[in-house]
């Protein structure tokens, strides 16, 4: 009888849905964390694109039972800290880099070619899987996704902060969007599911707009203690 060796990865986490969804398919098929690898904008100190801050970090950290690489850096840079902390993840015993794109082939190639500097193969586990059934899974896998920020020319400011359900998604497809939010429709941080060995403890605050776009403020309140019976 053949067994899957069990390989250790490091995962390229922004704690949105769908690198959460990815971090959830490489477990469930019996691969280890070795790290989560999580880009910092070194100027607004909070992660590129769902803005947690380094508190909120912490706790995504105790919340998942993975070290965490916290990667300040700025745009110019960007690619060259990414792989420094690859290659950090490969001596932590990494054999592989993974990744939530779907199916934007710039994204991909990038994502390879950093790997491919520092001689790590990488694996993209929601590649071409359908944008609505990633969404569908996430929501029958009772994952709890807060709508973090919107485009408010084509989503209302009243779902800031509310989780994801069916609801919202018959909105968007009202709407004529993706409901993946592939093109920036709207970004979410995952505050419990499946893989959370705790839920993340937060307050929503306000909600700031910047032109186009509203995000409404998520921090993270003290680190909650109880355990429960999620399982994969």
């Amino acid at each position: 009888m053949n067994h899957k060796q069990r390989r250790g990865f490091v995962m390229s986490y922004s704690c949105g849905k769908d690198s959460t969804l990815a971090l959830h398919r490489m477990l469930a098929g019996g691969d280890h964390g070795v790290a989560l690898l999580v880009m910092v904008n070194e100027d607004f100190k909070r992660s590129y694109f769902h803005g947690a801050d380094d508190k909120m970090l912490k706790q995504y950290e105790e919340a998942l039972q993975i070290p965490m690489l916290m990667v300040p850096t700025q745009g110019h840079r960007y690619h060259l800290a990414m792989e420094e902390a690859l290659q950090q993840a490969k001596a932590m015993g990494a054999e592989i880099a993974c990744f939530g794109d779907i199916d934007i082939e710039g994204n991909r190639a990038w994502s390879e070619q950093r790997c491919k500097n520092v001689g790590l193969d990488a694996a993209f586990p929601l590649w071409h899987r359908g944008r609505k059934e990633n969404v569908q899974d996430l929501i029958e896998l009772g994952y709890r996704c807060l709508i973090k920020s919107v485009n408010g020319t084509q989503l209302p400011k009243s779902i800031l902060g509310k989780v994801l359900d069916a609801e919202i998604m018959d909105l968007m497809e009202q709407r004529g969007i993706d409901v993946c939010g592939e093109n920036g429709e709207y970004h979410t941080l995952v505050v419990d599911g499946p893989i959370f060995h705790k839920p993340i403890a937060y307050t929503l605050g306000n909600v700031l707009d910047f032109g186009t776009h509203s995000v409404i403020e998520i921090d993270c309140m003290e680190m909650q203690r109880e355990h429960h019976a999620f399982s994969l």
